[in-house]
Formats: C-alpha cells, structure tokens, sequence
C-alpha cells in the first residue's frame, strides 16, 4: 500500500484548520495574531474531546490564513467575478466563502503549489462540510478563477 508523503497530510490538515479559522474569523472578528496563536496552541495537533487535529504545517496555515484574511477584499472580487448571473458572494454560507478564499489565496498567491493540488485539496475540504453539488461548485469555482489568475 502507498502512503502519503508527510507534507501532503500536514498541508492537507493546514488547509482544513485554514478554513475553519477563516469561518472563525468571518463568524467572530477575531483578530488575526489571536486566531493564529490559538490555532497554533489549541487546534493544531491538539486532541479536543474526542477528535484529534492532525498535525499541520504551520508556516503553510499561517500564509493561507494571513494572505487570505490581508486579500480578502481582492479575492472576494475575483470570486464573485466568477459566480452565476444573480448570485453575489453574500448568498453563499459562511463555510463555503472560507473554502472559497481560502482556494482563491492559494491560486492566486502560491504558484509554487500545482493547481491541479489546490483545486483537488479545496474539493476535498469541501466535501467534509457539504454533499457532492457542493463540491462541485468548489471545483467549477476555483478551476475557472485559475484560468484567470494563473495564466
């Protein structure tokens, strides 16, 4: 059986904490050095009750939650540049706008990671919150907004 290269699952568990500190954020205002030093105390790594936070690369949750969060207003843009006729980005739930920046700061600030690799893990992500049309619109989404950003 193969087994996944470590930094695949430490940046696969960084873009899961990134999204759940993204929704934390939208959803609290905390500011950003609180949100990343209680991710980097209390989440990552850490077992909460029953559930154990795989351990994550931090330096790479960092950079998804800090550009992410600094860009916001610039991916939100691109994001409902790319979203159907009548819809805007405030019609979207809280979760998936994070997925969605989240994917949008990588596209459009890591060209060191494949994007094929970022569109495929923010599926992913996706399908821990959502059902397969969900992750579908995550695909679509981020598969278009990378033909802009990444040309």
């Amino acid at each position: 059986m193969a087994t996944t290269p470590k930094r695949s699952v430490s940046r696969s568990a960084a873009r899961l904490a990134a999204v759940q500190a993204l929704y934390q954020q939208e959803m609290e205002g905390t500011p950003v050095a609180r949100l990343l030093h209680e991710f980097h105390h209390h989440r990552l790594g850490a077992t909460i009750g029953d559930d154990q936070y795989a351990d994550a690369e931090v330096d790479f949750f960092d950079d998804v939650v800090a550009g992410a969060l600094a860009r916001r207003d610039e991916l939100d843009g691109l994001i409902e540049a790319k979203l159907a006729s009548g819809w805007t980005l405030a019609r979207l739930d809280k979760p998936m706008k994070a997925i969605l920046r989240a994917g949008a700061y990588e596209l459009a600030a890591r060209p060191d990671v494949p994007t094929a690799g970022v569109i495929s893990e923010y599926v992913d992500v996706a399908k821990a919150f959502f059902d397969a049309r969900e992750s579908g619109f995550v695909n679509g989404l981020l598969d278009a907004l990378a033909k802009e950003v990444r040309k």
